[in-house]
């Protein structure tokens, strides 16, 4: 089941994604006239901060939620050509010169397909920068949640639900990171650990949003809070970050020179 995000809660509560967005943000080098994809832009809170920096260049900032597209393109008001797309679907008219995602690549399933649209996506030189959720990522949340999930009033309707989130190691990433060709590629785990202000808001929202999906109504904030009370005051999410920097080589597989596009 595909759950829709509240865009508007999103963005009123995701102000420690902006924050870990922008430590990631920090590590791409850019000059300021390039073309940047950004790879899940949800409500555009991290989006603005990359248009920033691209005074003479261009952000294509594309999202699969159809609410976070509706938020981004009101936010940025023309700072950023946003799109709706689907990463393992993604086709652009010119390949640019960096892909930025942040928080993303851990709903996606298949990261061998994802690194291969996004090594199609760049230009010979142009370098991949990510961060996503990443091996351990809320595990102590995730087991809390499933201590509430087993109390009777909501046995039922979380009978055989399995999270649809894949929080992959920096081993198997920079091996698919290799396989989809791409070189100097770097991985590595980085605990970020979280005090959301609102606990309940913040876990109803994004943490627990596809639980409480199925969990009824009137029950979903008592969920949400029985997780933030076992979890203990104050209220600390276990974010693991997995970060990602990988390059597409200059040169292609038979060894020819492969000029900058566009």
């Amino acid at each position: 089941m595909t759950v829709e995000w509240d865009a508007r809660g999103y963005h009123r509560v995701s102000g420690p994604m902006e924050a870990m967005g922008l430590a990631a943000l920090d590590r791409l080098a850019l000059a300021g006239d390039e073309t940047v994809l950004d790879a899940g832009c949800g409500t555009g809170r991290v989006t603005a901060h990359l248009a920033q920096r691209l005074p003479r260049g261009r952000v294509i900032a594309v999202d699969l939620s159809d609410g976070m597209v509706a938020a981004a393109r009101a936010f940025l008001d023309g700072l950023a050509d946003v799109r709706h797309a689907d990463l393992l679907e993604l086709e652009l008219e010119e390949p640019v010169d960096a892909v930025f995602s942040t928080a993303t690549f851990h709903w996606i399933a298949d990261h061998d397909r994802l690194f291969a649209h996004l090594f199609a996506a760049l230009r010979p030189g142009g370098r991949l920068v990510a961060q996503c959720g990443g091996r351990g990522n809320i595990a102590r949340v995730l087991a809390a949640a499933a201590e509430v999930g087993r109390q009777p009033r909501f046995t039922r309707a979380l009978e055989g639900f399995v999270r649809p989130s894949y929080f992959a190691g920096p081993e198997e990433t920079a091996g698919r990171l290799e396989a989809a060709g791409f070189d100097e590629v770097a991985a590595w785990l980085e605990l970020h650990p979280i005090l959301p202000e609102d606990p309940v808001e913040y876990l109803a929202t994004i943490t627990l949003r596809d639980h409480l999906a199925r969990v009824d109504e009137a029950l979903r904030t008592r969920f949400a809070a029985e997780v933030a009370e076992l979890l203990g005051a104050p209220v600390e999410l276990d974010y693991v970050r997995l970060n990602i920097d990988a390059r597409r080589p200059l040169r292609g597989p038979a060894g020819l020179a492969a000029g900058r596009a566009g």
